[in-house]
């Protein structure tokens, strides 16, 4: 048949109109199956009998077969009636899932969450919090970030990251932030370093030592903690490497210069390499380290991440 009509008009093709077909009609004739009874299905529906029996009955005519046969014991289904249950029973099984996945998704329970950080995860606070996050909400995609502090910023800005775990302030105006903890600075040295021997070392004892730093180092805040804490006479030189801190690592254990880490990144197991406390007359370094995330994030996993942070580290006053 030509899809035009004897005056040029386009043809419309016959449509089949389905009947509507309510998802309450599907779970009153699947309650009635696994009762066995209209009667004993509006009980546990705590509905009335008649309207339960109504509504079976306007299914039945609406998909033009009979469901059940009914006796004065109860009610069984047709050999149509059977297939027609299976296929009742997928369909709710499928809206069950829908709702409960957009539930799920609006409540953060899934989706992603993209955190940056420039320090170690070996161990420390932050490995603690992303552990606990995941096995939280093991259907949250993770995405785990490490770059230079100065690349973190733009990824937040541009939404490439949900949050970032850093030290120190992020130049920006449209973020929120809250403080989370401080972590003490060690000295890296290899084992049979003149300075292994000591449990703390004083500042002023590294006046003689090539200090390494790498590009995803803490850096000009480290740079700033010397500059506090030992005369300029008396400063180490200092060498920067555009290697990462794995292989930074390599260069300390090749007796190259000493480093400047945090406490987490002690925790990585390293071979060849000892660490110690720095202090001076002041205490022990530390660095206080932050959450920042961008104002109008509505991703409801970084709600739920913002939650466990809160949890784990109130605010200091």
């Amino acid at each position: 048949m030509l899809p035009f009509s004897s005056d040029g008009m386009m043809r419309r093709p016959n449509m089949v109109r389905l009947p509507a077909i309510d998802l309450q009609q599907l779970r009153f004739a699947v309650a009635a199956a696994d009762c066995g009874s209209i009667r004993r299905a509006a009980e546990s529906l705590t509905m009335r009998h008649s309207i339960l029996s109504r509504s079976i009955r306007q299914f039945e005519h609406l998909i033009g077969v009979t469901v059940f046969d009914r006796s004065g014991t109860g009610v069984q289904p047709t050999p149509a009636g059977r297939d027609v249950l299976r296929a009742a029973r997928v369909i709710l099984e499928q809206v069950d899932l829908l709702v409960a996945a957009a539930r799920s998704d609006r409540q953060g329970n899934t989706g992603r969450l993209a955190i940056g950080f420039c320090t170690s995860i070996s161990s420390g606070k932050l490995r603690a919090t992303i552990d606990k996050f995941r096995n939280s909400y093991p259907a949250i995609e993770l995405s785990i970030v490490e770059r230079p502090r100065s690349h973190l910023a733009t990824m937040l800005r541009s939404g490439a990251a949900d949050i970032l775990i850093v030290d120190g302030d992020i130049a920006s105006t449209d973020h929120s932030s809250c403080r989370l903890w401080n972590e003490r600075v060690l000295m890296a040295m290899p084992e049979d370093h003149r300075l292994a021997t000591r449990n703390t070392v004083i500042w002023s004892e590294l006046r003689d030592e090539t200090i390494l730093f790498s590009r995803y180092d803490l850096g000009r805040e480290l740079e700033n903690l010397l500059a506090s804490r030992i005369a300029s006479a008396d400063r180490p030189r200092i060498a920067r490497h555009d290697v990462s801190r794995g292989t930074l690592d390599g260069l300390i254990s090749m007796k190259l210069g000493i480093g400047l880490v945090l406490e987490s990144d002690a925790g990585a197991g390293r071979t060849q390499l000892v660490y110690r406390e720095l202090a001076d007359g002041a205490g022990p370094a530390s660095v206080a380290f932050s959450a920042y995330w961008r104002d109008g994030n509505c991703n409801p996993a970084l709600k739920l991440f913002l939650r466990l942070l809160a949890q784990c580290y109130p605010s200091p006053p």
